[in-house]
């Protein structure tokens, strides 16, 4: 049986790069720690034997000594919702110019569950924690404060961040698309969206767009909740029942672009005239929905620069040049597509 035909071998370790390599032991550690003077020809000849053998570096056994790996734990609450992919992307680009590799969890919008992802994560000591979202359950804003490591919160800047915060107010996006519809002439407007109890971002766009309306003397008409998954399904299906509930709507607000699609084909099917008859919005400017008929209203939620932003604090933070604290707040705009009246 040939070596690479074996089920079962021992773990490499340094001695086995230093013999393939011809250097000592202390030498081939301080090349893979990028660490000591060592000799450009000698750091290659280093580097070809671990990549030959397939080395891999115990990073628990250096982190015995910082106390720290070089993960940062990026938490967020789906992999599902076609946001987070996109935050994802904008701290992969940044960190991938780094020695920090992100590491995730998911929490399915669950305290308890974020909770128990953060206590699993911060036993790892990464060097930073990028975490979705501004209210955490007692005992998690507890264990982010005492972790001793940089903490971004991000997609929200409404509210009182536990050290460095990135992200846009929910509030102004939502007086703003209202105010745009307002301007635009619609006034019998409905809601439709998930239930908003553990969505807080959802929950004070709706704050923000109901202050506006009110503003102006407006009321919400009539609203249609859900849950579970963003869906075309459930957005049709919405829109279907708040239409046949309450059928003199002028206008469809929803909490995010993915059922507000789905309420766009459904109009479509039915031959209503979107933006005349009636105008809809969604949030998030998803670049999927960009081959539909129509072109839904929406407004950017800056979500692959978020990822950008909080994963260069990280870095910053990780070569000693960054400080503490930063807040950094996005402003999204209003795309009015092709279902809101000009």
């Amino acid at each position: 049986m040939t070596d690479t035909a074996r089920p079962f071998r021992r773990p490499l370790t340094l001695r086995d790069v230093s013999e393939a390599s011809g250097v000592s032991e202390m030498t081939v550690s301080r090349v893979l720690r990028n660490r000591g003077d060592v000799s450009a020809a000698t750091r290659e000849r280093v580097l070809a034997a671990a990549k030959a053998l397939g080395y891999v570096p115990n990073r628990i056994a250096g982190a015995l000594a910082s106390q720290r790996v070089n993960l940062v734990a990026v938490i967020i609450p789906s992999l599902s919702n076609m946001v987070f992919p996109e935050v994802m992307t904008g701290i992969s680009e940044v960190l991938a110019d780094t020695g920090l590799q992100p590491v995730v969890g998911v929490t399915g919008y669950r305290p308890e569950r974020e909770e128990k992802v953060l206590y699993e994560m911060l036993s790892w000591r990464p060097s930073g924690v990028i975490i979705a979202g501004l209210e955490h359950s007692d005992a998690s804003r507890a264990m982010l404060r005492a972790a001793g490591i940089p903490v971004v919160e991000i997609m929200d800047s409404d509210g009182e961040a536990i050290d460095a915060v990135v992200g846009i107010s929910h509030r102004r996006a939502g007086r703003v698309m209202a105010e745009a519809i307002l301007e635009a002439g619609y006034r019998r407007i409905g809601f439709l969206g998930t239930k908003m109890l553990l969505d807080h971002r959802a929950r004070k766009r709706f704050e923000g767009f109901t202050q506006a309306l009110a503003k102006a003397g407006v009321e919400i008409a009539d609203q249609e909740f859900y849950e579970g998954g963003s869906a075309l399904l459930k957005g049709r299906e919405m829109t279907e029942a708040i239409l046949a509930r309450s059928p003199d709507l002028d206008f469809l607000y929803y909490s995010n672009d993915m059922i507000g699609a789905g309420g766009l084909l459904y109009c479509l099917d039915r031959n209503i005239d979107v933006p005349g008859r009636i105008g809809l919005a969604g949030f998030n400017g998803v670049e999927l929905l960009q081959g539909l008929p129509r072109r839904l209203a929406t407004m950017d939620a800056c979500r692959a620069e978020i990822g950008r932003e909080a994963a260069r604090i990280i870095a910053a933070r990780a070569d000693g040049s960054g400080g503490g604290g930063e807040r950094i707040e996005l402003t999204p705009e209003i795309v009015p597509g092709d279902t809101l009246r000009a």
